[in-house]
């Protein structure tokens, strides 16, 4: 079974006209594969609106967007968006991290982090790459571009 559904369409300038095929998504330069489109659509979106306030904690997979304010751990497979105005108060963990709004707490083992130019990060930062935009502050410890492997070991001074 398809992933997509071929699109017929009809010429109604002209009647009786014959119906136009639609190209398939591969045959069209730039568009999603069918898998992209499949894994994509594995990952629902959830959304904390602004103006609501939520304390607790997400787990899952999937993508996290946050408008108000929330209070609480996100670990999740997908990516967090926490928009300008909002405000998160907990620890982070997702494959992505992009942040215009404001962050209390640690980012830990992200591919990418990305502080927009209104982003603010208050906490550490372990990603596998990280960008960081004009304008954006951040207090805290960042460690990027290191694999698992190839992480230096600490010790620790007495």
């Amino acid at each position: 079974m398809a992933i997509w559904k071929d699109i017929v369409a009809k010429d109604t300038t002209q009647p009786d006209s014959a119906p136009v095929n639609r190209p398939r998504p591969e045959s069209v330069p730039n568009a999603p594969t069918a898998a992209a489109s499949a894994s994509r659509k594995e990952l629902k979106e959830a959304i904390i609106a602004a103006g609501l306030t939520f304390e607790g904690k997400i787990e899952g997979s999937g993508h996290v967007r946050i408008s108000g304010r929330f209070k609480g751990d996100i670990h999740v497979d997908g990516t967090l968006t926490v928009e300008a105005g909002a405000h998160l108060a907990g620890s982070v963990r997702a494959a992505s991290v992009i942040v215009a709004g404001e962050i209390e707490g640690n980012i830990e083992s992200a591919q990418k982090v990305e502080l927009h130019q209104t982003g603010v990060l208050n906490g550490d930062v372990n990603a596998g790459s990280l960008s960081v935009a004009g304008g954006a502050r951040m207090r805290g410890r960042a460690e990027f571009g290191w694999s698992e492997t190839s992480m230096p070991k600490t010790t620790s001074r007495n």
